[in-house]
């Protein structure tokens, strides 16, 4: 029996690793995601045969309570709520493995069996994972706007949480030293979940794509950490496999915002508002109105559509849709330029534009798509603000200078679909909306882009 579960271990871990292969492009996505579930199957069958269960009746119940709050969860979540869904996730997922780690260990004590090397991952595993637990729910929070989005931030912060997790890490230590010491583990417990709000508390709710990727990694260390306890095969590879790609993941990010971890972490960036940058100090924004806006797209040869959070906050991803077939029934060219952080999450704009049934090869990375401004006729901005921001390029004062951005002011002329005249994240003035060829349609984004989809055919 022990063979034939560690051979379904080993293939439930060959088939997550070909999932994340297959997660890597949107063609095949979908078959990562299949795979992925079928390997979980095979995990979760193969672990219901260990002859350490003692009874069945619970796991039964654990099951159904899992089935009846993950369907809603995966069926009714709008796409644009995803990223505070996948927050969620994870924060459930920490609970599970700190709540392994806090059994396993209670368990060990009582029988005599606990040993140094056990109780040292037991004690990485419930730290990593209590912390993950609130900060993933403090991340839900931010991003459905349950908790205010800005960064909270009080005198001597920093040192304050880096002086509590200190003081977790000792008692590790002292866990390590002497494994009875019951009171340094359940510290340990306390700590966590301290630390996971209070080092999420300063930071904007636009950098929660980076933290919620950062606590996914820290979640599958906890979970490796608790396979190492165990002696379970198959949550030390995924764990690792989770560690790893989340790590990555976030470094990916900070890389495309020019951020570091610490910054990210620490700098409570864009709370405090800057002046306006330099080179649009004394402009005016040019409002446009929908049947102007609509004759140029109509009679343009090429056109890029450029989504931001804006899009996934309206909903509005059918109607960019819509109107991209509209202009291209009309003999136009029309692709959509992919920002990396251009959404809550990597890959946001692509889900949320795929699920309305924009082709893949009609959605281009940013690296790709740069090339193609200097000869479109029309850029056509729906809710971006930051990764469209000429400044960044241009502007060495400014706190975005040097990040990657969508050199949409390098088109012919640009239409910005926005709410309002207010500055994006990091609170610098976008010099694009200011820009001469630049034409402002103020407004609800669905709305606007409904207008304009009527005006096109009217056209």
């Amino acid at each position: 029996m022990n063979s034939l579960i560690e051979t379904a271990y080993l293939a439930a871990s060959v088939m997550f690793i070909f999932a994340l292969r297959s997660l890597g492009r949107p063609e095949t996505a979908r078959r990562g995601m299949h795979l992925a579930a079928a390997g979980m199957a095979i995990a979760i069958v193969a672990t219901l045969l260990q002859q350490r269960i003692v009874s069945y009746e619970w796991i039964a119940v654990g099951s159904a309570i899992g089935a009846i709050a993950g369907y809603p969860l995966g069926m009714w979540v709008p796409m644009t709520a995803m990223p505070q869904r996948i927050a969620l996730s994870h924060a459930f997922g920490a609970m599970a493995a700190t709540l392994v780690g806090v059994g396993e260990y209670w368990h060990s004590l009582h029988t005599g069996t606990l040993q140094t090397f056990q109780v040292g991952a037991l004690g990485f595993e419930v730290l990593l994972g209590s912390l993950t637990v609130t900060g993933s729910l403090m991340a839900f929070g931010k991003l459905q706007e349950v908790l205010p989005g800005r960064p909270i931030t009080f005198r001597g912060q920093n040192v304050m949480n880096l002086s509590i997790l200190a003081a977790g890490f000792a008692a590790l230590v002292w866990v390590i030293v002497a494994p009875t010491a019951e009171s340094a583990f359940f510290g340990m417990v306390g700590i966590g979940l301290a630390v996971g709000i209070l080092m999420v508390l300063p930071i904007g709710g636009a950098d929660m794509p980076v933290v919620v990727s950062l606590l996914n990694s820290y979640a599958g260390l906890a979970s490796c950490a608790t396979g190492f306890a165990t002696d379970n095969n198959i949550l030390i590879i995924v764990g690792a496999l989770d560690g790893a790609s989340g790590l990555i993941l976030s470094i990916i990010m900070s890389k495309a915002m020019n951020r570091s971890f610490a910054n990210v972490l620490f700098g409570a960036f864009g709370s405090t508002p800057e002046a306006s940058a330099q080179s649009a100090a004394g402009g005016e924004m040019s409002a446009v109105a929908p049947d102007d806006a609509a004759l140029r797209l109509a009679f343009a040869k090429q056109v890029v559509v450029v989504p931001g959070y804006g899009l996934a906050v309206a909903q509005a991803q059918h109607q960019a849709r819509e109107l991209g077939e509209e202009i291209e029934k009309r003999g136009g060219e029309v692709r959509y330029a992919i920002h990396p952080v251009a959404g809550r999450m990597p890959g946001h704009m692509n889900v949320l534009l795929a699920e309305a049934g924009v082709p893949y090869n009609k959605l281009i990375e940013m690296d790709d798509i740069n090339e193609k401004f200097p000869e479109t006729d029309v850029a056509l901005v729906v809710g971006a603000n930051d990764v469209v921001n000429p400044a960044a390029r241009t502007n060495p004062a400014s706190p975005i200078y040097g990040m990657p951005i969508l050199k949409v002011s390098d088109a012919k002329s640009t239409i910005v679909l926005k709410r309002g005249r207010g500055t994006g994240f990091s609170g610098v003035e976008n010099d694009l909306f200011f820009a001469p060829k630049t034409s402002m349609l103020f407004g609800d984004a669905k709305q606007s882009l409904t207008n304009l989809v009527t005006e096109v055919k009217a056209a």
